[in-house]
């Protein structure tokens, strides 16, 4: 199981927006600065969360992104999925009762990675924005 770089980046992303958030909008380019993360993805990136309505834009000389809502209310489940991020640790369907190495039956431990697979989207679920906050707060002090 792998998370691509397009969802650890918008997660990372929002958690610099949400710092900044109550302030005034923030622009892309300063995220770009301070996480290290290409512009020209952070506008792919933002285009997905805009669209799912994570995020929205404030035109003008002082304009960038806002959050659409509180950072307590934004899960991480909602994040990989404006970005069409799936976590998944089985490459075959849920449904299907074929398995991932093409035999007419699922693999011994399939039982196994759909398992863990549950408690990871658990946890993505349980965590928002608001946490992570938090979390990167304490661990300064």
């Amino acid at each position: 199981m792998k998370l691509t770089s397009k969802g650890r980046y918008a997660v990372m992303a929002l958690v610099d927006l949400a710092r900044f958030n109550n302030i005034n909008p923030v622009s892309l380019r300063d995220i770009s600065l301070r996480q290290g993360i290409s512009l020209d993805y952070l506008e792919q990136i933002f285009s997905k969360l805009r669209k799912k309505e994570i995020v929205q834009s404030v035109r003008g000389n002082q304009g960038g992104y806002v959050l659409n809502k509180k950072a307590k209310e934004i899960k991480l489940t909602n994040i990989f999925d404006a970005v069409d991020e799936k976590v998944k640790t089985v490459q075959c369907k849920k449904e299907s009762k074929k398995g991932c190495n093409g035999k007419s039956t699922k693999c011994l431990t399939h039982n196994l990675w759909d398992e863990l697979e549950n408690h990871i989207n658990d946890f993505f679920e349980k965590k928002s924005l608001e946490d992570l906050i938090k979390d990167n707060t304490e661990r300064r002090i």
